[in-house]
């Protein structure tokens, strides 16, 4: 990670890092997680032209661990509060829980938003169907819900190895350093709060987002039974012509991190055409 900055909020500070020039891109992680997961995107974001800040989520990272509440209505506050200390306005590039979070700020706060890229999102209510339920998806939540119930690295450990159909070179280390990370005092305790905090919150968000709005999605993310339907429920629910989805072949939940080149060429043009110059 690079350097880190702080932001100090009434109830805790946010970490966060800068890199490069340009209109304003914002990276917002998803539960047990930290800004690491973004370290093959930022780069390739700031030499395409632009400036890109990547913050550590409440309970996460370098950011303080515990807060009065970890709803994705709370981190839209976060992500809106950074925004304006770095002069936005801001397109919004939210994975799972940030992304979910990332619908809440484009519909609250539209003079802060030029656009949204939500990467395998949390954002609705699960939507479930018989037929499309599968084993990949049936031993992701278990593995989700167990690390949950018993706020556990080691199941955390075997979820994020599932949710990598493959995985980049560097990937024992920065799983070795997210882990280190979690076991800090309070962070899996914020991380069991996120994962049964419904997205509720989000979803009835999605109709007033008034932005550009981009869902990529991972053809074998474990987190959905339909990825691609799951992407197309997304849009739907946005107003008309806002929404466009994009399915990754082969990425699981974390195509940001598993296929950065593919996920680059897919958000640079979109944000080619919406960044505010």
């Amino acid at each position: 990670m690079g350097v880190s900055q702080y932001l100090d909020l009434p109830h805790g500070r946010l970490a966060h890092e800068v890199t490069g020039e340009g209109p304003l891109v914002l990276l917002a992680h998803g539960l047990g997680d930290n800004r690491a997961a973004f370290r093959f995107l930022m780069p390739r974001l700031a030499a395409a032209g632009f400036r890109v800040a990547s913050m550590d989520l409440r309970g996460h990272g370098q950011s303080t661990a515990v807060w009065p509440s970890y709803t994705r209505t709370d981190v839209a506050g976060d992500i809106a509060a950074l925004i304006r200390h770095l002069g936005g306005p801001a397109v919004i590039i939210g994975h799972s829980y940030g992304g979910g979070a990332a619908a809440i700020v484009a519909a609250e706060h539209p003079e802060l938003v030029t656009a949204i890229i939500q990467v395998a999102p949390g954002t609705r209510t699960p939507k479930l169907k018989l037929g499309d339920i599968n084993g990949r998806f049936v031993k992701g939540i278990s593995l989700i819900l167990g690390t949950g119930l018993f706020r556990s690295p080691k199941l955390w450990d075997r979820y994020l190895r599932h949710a990598y159909p493959s995985t980049p070179n560097d990937f024992e280390g920065a799983l070795s350093s997210l882990l280190a990370n979690l076991r800090e005092p309070g962070r899996m305790a914020a991380t069991a709060k996120m994962i049964f905090s419904s997205p509720a919150d989000a979803e009835v968000k999605l109709p007033a987002i008034a932005c550009p709005a981009l869902v990529v999605m991972g053809s074998l993310d474990p987190d959905f039974p339909s990825p691609q339907a799951e992407a197309d429920g997304i849009v739907a629910a946005m107003p008309g012509g806002l929404g466009t989805a994009a399915v990754i072949d082969g990425a699981g939940h974390y195509p940001h991190t598993q296929t950065p080149e593919q996920v680059a060429s897919v958000v640079l043009p979109f944000l080619a055409a919406h960044a505010d110059a």
